[in-house]
């Protein structure tokens, strides 16, 4: 067999850079999807990206399919000949189908019967005239949302297409991409290199580019080259340059040659608050802020420019002019804002409206304000502060700076509340309450703050539900999927004595008559429950043991998150898996009694052995249990209970339970009922698989 390397790459104009590497990686994987229906072998499959251009490589791809012989089976023997012998006509139109005559076919022999058969030969094809319609198959199911077309022609891709270039070792594969043919013609840098180069050999891709179009094109190696350099710039300097990887992705698919420069503002713009600048600097800019190694943003920043110029500085001072325009709207804004306090604007809230049926902001601010007193005095927090920072917890939407960056509400009222003499804690609350903002996100810790996130979070749920706008299906206008997730995960991991139910209940009455949905405590309750079970399926619980506290219904999170690892590790126990099955057959056996199940044990009627032992056990174990419930120590509690296996395995084995004696039965099913009760004060562990 043969192997050849395999080059395609579509030429295009600037391609959007946030979504490069998925189109990218998703060229790849729809190629090597065909390659492999197409039973084409290879070794292994490569993308590279720019700004400019999509490709993939494909290492040792074999030069043609193998050849391979397709077994026909045709009518069975008794369908497919006469009485006399003759060939029926089911049997002539099947073989002439496959170009044969009935008495070139073979016999299919098995034990169920005899079959006319022919086997078929059928020869490779070269990959060379496969490769075109694979690689248009692939570029179809990219992940496009809006395709656009571009001149007279009718194609449509995200980009215009000017190139395209299908190798196959040194050969050149004809056909056409996206209406173009396939040509050698690679384009270099726009400013840089030759314009135009002929590829001769698919291995020679990325370094003809590098070296005669001063090109990078391996997207991992240009983000590498510019985290580095980047890196070093910092060093330089003194610093430590911030480098998300969000960021990092996108400058990356924004230059084909990347030379990184550092450059300076004026300190005097360090007096506005470092979010402020570094959100310029980042979302408007894309330049990396450079931080002393305390964390204080410092005067510089780092820029990565698609030129390399033999005079830098010109583009170094180039930027550092567009910039300084930037950070002086910040500085302006700033300054003004500070002439007027956070309380002195909320009556400017009454202008704007919250939610049409749930009123104004100033309306909303002081239901969070009074939920958040609420929750204080729950926790044992300062009710005045968390009072305080609910009220003011908007205030920051009135500003200039938050109105131009709107990314910075709540970071911004932190800074204006300290300038306004506010408590620490108050202004520290106003920049967390929107916290946990994504997936991995921390949680806000400090007391004020978590009652003023857990208020801001509860209004919006209990106020949304209240009104009948629940989420549908995927669609999730006002977030309250997040919401939900953020109060729980606020609740859990800073073990908070809080219970749902009341929580939801103050908010609602807060809203007061804005609500016209009756049932709004028990779906916001039942939306909770259903993102306990999301949340904790994402940290790999199982969803068996999910089930089985979910059952329960406990209502606050601690306690659901007590019992959550108190099952967890009842199911690694040795008795788990006996003491499941048999709390299933006593769900089984009481879920068939009619009317209300007895709840007296009666000592006089336990006859046999195996039920006097189960009631002495399990009158053994309720005073140690009753305390380890009543403290939430589950795990403890099921780790006990984990020691009745052998006595309950023992009483199915020796005691039937629906004994003919009325009141023998009605014992025994007070006895079941008082084990599986025991159970029940931790989870359903029926449920366990």
């Amino acid at each position: 067999m043969k192997f050849e390397n395999l080059l395609i790459e579509v030429g295009t104009e600037e391609l959007p850079p946030k979504a490069l590497r998925t189109l990218a990686e998703s060229f790849v994987s729809n190629f090597t999807d065909e390659l492999n229906k197409a039973e084409l072998s290879f070794e292994s499959a490569t993308w590279y990206a720019a700004p400019r251009r999509l490709a993939i490589a494909v290492n040792q791809l074999v030069v043609a399919q193998a050849d391979k012989v397709i077994e026909k089976r045709g009518p069975a023997i008794a369908q497919a000949f006469d009485a006399d012998g003759n060939p029926t006509k089911a049997a002539m139109g099947w073989a002439r189908g496959n170009g044969i005559s009935v008495d070139q076919a073979e016999r299919l022999v098995t034990d169920k019967g005899e079959w006319l058969l022919h086997k078929a030969k059928v020869v490779g094809v070269e990959t060379q005239s496969l490769v075109a319609d694979m690689a248009q198959r692939a570029l179809d199911k990219l992940p496009i949302p809006k395709p656009m077309r571009w001149g007279s022609s009718k194609t449509q891709f995200i980009r215009p297409v000017h190139t395209v270039t299908m190798l196959f070792g040194s050969e050149l594969i004809a056909g056409e991409l996206l209406g173009i043919k396939s040509a050698r013609t690679i384009r270099g840098h726009r400013f840089m290199g030759v314009d135009t180069f002929e590829l001769d050999h698919a291995d020679n891709y990325l370094s003809s580019l590098k070296e005669q179009g001063k090109v990078v094109a391996d997207y991992e190696a240009r983000k590498s080259l510019i985290k580095a350099d980047a890196q070093a710039a910092a060093d330089k300097i003194g610093g430590v340059a911030e480098l998300e990887d969000d960021l990092l992705e996108e400058v990356a698919s924004l230059v084909e040659w990347p030379v990184v420069l550092s450059a300076s503002f004026e300190e005097k713009f360090l007096d506005v608050p470092a979010e402020a600048l570094v959100y310029t600097m980042k979302g408007d800019q894309k330049y990396f802020p450079v931080f002393d190694k305390n964390g204080a943003l410092l005067p510089h920043f780092i820029f990565v420019t698609n030129i390399e110029s033999k005079d830098p500085q010109q583009i170094i001072s180039g930027n550092e002019k567009v910039v300084r325009p930037r950070l002086a709207d910040a500085e302006f804004f700033f300054e003004t804002d500070k002439k007027q306090s956070l309380e002195s604007r909320l009556s400017s809230l009454e202008t704007v409206v919250f939610q049409k049926q749930l009123g104004t902001i100033k309306q909303r601010v002081e239901r969070i304000s009074a939920l958040a007193s609420f929750i204080a005095n729950s926790i044992g927090a300062n009710q005045e502060e968390a009072a305080r920072a609910g009220l003011l917890s908007k205030s920051d939407l009135m500003t200039n700076m938050v109105m131009e960056f709107t990314d910075l509400q709540g970071t911004m009222g932190m800074h204006y509340a300290r300038l306004n003499g506010e408590a620490e804690s108050v202004a520290v609350a106003l920049a967390q309450q929107y916290k946990p903002k994504f997936s991995g996100d921390t949680v806000p810790t400090a007391p004020i703050s978590v009652c003023v996130a857990l208020a801001e979070k509860l209004d919006t749920l209990v106020g949304i539900f209240g009104i009948g706008q629940a989420p549908k299906g995927a669609a999730d206008p006002f977030a309250l999927r997040r919401a939900a997730i953020g109060v729980l995960r606020i609740c859990l991991e800073n073990n908070l004595p809080l219970d749902l139910v009341d929580l939801i209940a103050e908010a609602q009455a807060l809203h007061g008559d804005n609500l016209t949905n009756e049932n709004v405590a028990e779906q916001v309750l039942e939306f909770f429950m259903g993102r306990f079970r999301a949340w904790y399926q994402d940290q790999g619980v199982s969803v068996d043991v999910i089930l089985a506290v979910l059952a329960r219904r406990p209502t606050a999170p601690a306690d659901f998150e007590s019992r959550i690892k108190a099952v967890a590790h009842f199911r690694t126990l040795e008795q788990a898996t006996a003491l499941a099955a048999a709390n299933k057959r006593v769900s089984n056996i009481l879920a068939k009694v009619e009317g209300e199940l007895p709840s007296t044990i009666k000592p006089e009627l336990l006859q046999e052995t195996a039920e006097q032992a189960l009631a002495a056990q399990l009158d053994k174990l309720a005073p140690q249990l009753a305390p380890l419930f009543a403290a939430a120590n589950y795990q403890q509690a099921l780790q006990l209970l984990a020691e009745l296996r052998d006595t309950v395995d023992t009483f199915f084995e020796d005691v039937m339970v629906m004994a003919d004696d009325e009141a023998l039965k009605q014992n025994r099913l007070a006895l079941l009922a008082s084990l599986r009760a025991q159970f029940l004060h931790a989870a359903d562990i029926s449920l366990l698989q």
